[in-house]
């Protein structure tokens, strides 16, 4: 993916840092230039000095190729308008920013701009959304190490045993919906066409659990 990261604070410079680990185009936007020192010296990415909606800023960034745009800056007012613009003017695919006044998410909803708010929760909630979609959590547990995940089973998965998929410490099935109603699988309980299965999963085991389902779906 190429991303613009627009805020290079905590959750700005961390998230970057990890999405270029993992082999991701990263290109990050500060107003202050000195805030370049809170990425790594070797960083894989680019630094861009500016404002997060100026268009000379964004054109510098490449905005015109990016899948996702995120606004972390310290400030509301700064996220919503650079948001606003990526997602109006530049018509980026997906685009996220982090709202302090739990009184403003509305506004963001409204314009349909997905809001999230703590440091490392935040940078574990915008890597989930960027890069597994479809498997949003339904619920987290402490500080999101643990989450609740629901996705329907491809049909490559029927007649299987349910508890085929767990894996120990990573994965668990806890829960089945069938057919409008829910039931608690037992050992041996087999996949039926359409089921809707809850995955009790690991953070750190969900681009796994992601991977097995990709596969089995053959994308």
């Amino acid at each position: 993916m190429r991303l613009i990261i627009v805020g290079c604070g905590r959750v700005g410079s961390t998230l970057a840092t990890r999405l270029v680990a993992e082999g991701h185009d990263v290109d990050v936007v500060d107003r202050v230039a000195r805030a370049r020192r809170l990425l790594a010296e070797n960083f894989g990415g680019r630094f861009h000095t500016g404002n997060g909606y100026s268009r000379t800023t964004l054109d510098s960034a490449g905005i015109e190729h990016a899948d996702a745009f995120v606004a972390v800056t310290s400030r509301d007012d700064s996220n919503i308008v650079c948001a606003r613009t990526a997602k109006e003017t530049y018509r980026v695919p997906m685009v996220f920013a982090r709202v302090y006044d739990p009184r403003r998410a509305d506004l963001y909803r409204e314009l349909g701009i997905p809001t999230i708010a703590g440091v490392s929760w935040t940078v574990d909630r915008i890597h989930r959304m960027l890069l597994h979609r479809h498997l949003e959590p339904e619920l987290t547990f402490g500080n999101g190490e643990t989450l609740l995940v629901r996705s329907t089973l491809p049909h490559y998965l029927t007649g299987r045993p349910v508890t085929d998929f767990d894996v120990d410490g990573e994965i668990r099935v806890v829960e089945v919906t069938r057919a409008g109603h829910s039931l608690l699988p037992v050992h041996g309980t087999p996949a039926e066409p359409h089921d809707v299965v809850t995955f009790a999963v690991a953070a750190k085991a969900l681009g796994r659990l992601r991977a097995f389902l990709d596969k089995e779906l053959g994308t």
